[in-house]
């Protein structure tokens, strides 16, 4: 087992983000605000001297890590496990037209893990697809890997690999556009992970 660090990325600001619509598997695109955040953030994850970086194959995802990997020259990788939440009916809609179809579901689902929309997936679902990219990631010779996905994928993979109760996953607080959570392991904890830092991020 030689994986030590992630460094766990959000994506820049998306149309859909800027316009206030869900998006899940929605395959949107990087607005230049969006551009402009990877560009601001890099040197700050270059810091953290990754040997790879692993996006979302989702345009979103990928854009904002080939800027990373093509400042830096670290080796980009696609996996479509890292994708997104799959909201189902959701996707598409801005949360007053949620809630006007579907009251109460939106409050539902942001604070149960297991709650799944009309047609997609529970948060469980997506923490146990993004938790096999990281046990494949244990075979390999990396160090540190960053995994630039999405937002709602960072707190429920976040939430399962601190081993977290259920029901508290909830209270991990949204990740912002472009901003990263790191997570790490040490020989004396038992080489369980731990949290480094939340939600941090670079303005500009």
């Amino acid at each position: 087992m030689t994986l030590r660090r992630l460094v766990l990325w959000r994506h820049g600001e998306t149309d859909y983000n800027a316009s206030g619509r869900m998006q899940g598997h929605i395959d949107s695109h990087l607005t230049e605000v969006g551009r402009n955040q990877a560009r601001f953030a890099v040197p700050a994850l270059a810091r953290f001297s990754p040997d790879l970086i692993v996006a979302s194959d989702l345009h979103r995802a990928t854009d904002t890590a080939t800027v990373f990997s093509q400042a830096v020259g670290v080796p980009l990788r696609f996996d479509k496990r890292l994708r997104e939440t799959n909201l189902g009916l959701w996707q598409g809609k801005t949360g007053a037209e949620i809630d006007a179809e579907w009251p109460g579901g939106r409050a539902e689902w942001q604070t149960d893990a297991t709650w799944t929309p009309p047609g997609g997936e529970s948060r469980i679902e997506v923490a146990a697809r993004a938790t096999e990219v990281v046990t494949g990631l244990d075979e390999g010779t990396e160090d540190t890997v960053v995994l630039c996905a999405h937002g709602g994928l960072i707190t429920a993979l976040t939430g399962s690999l601190l081993e977290l109760p259920v029901a508290n996953w909830w209270q991990l607080g949204g990740i912002a556009n472009c901003h990263w959570t790191v997570l790490a392991r040490r020989e004396t904890s038992g080489l369980a992970w731990r949290l480094v830092a939340y939600n941090v991020g670079i303005t500009g």
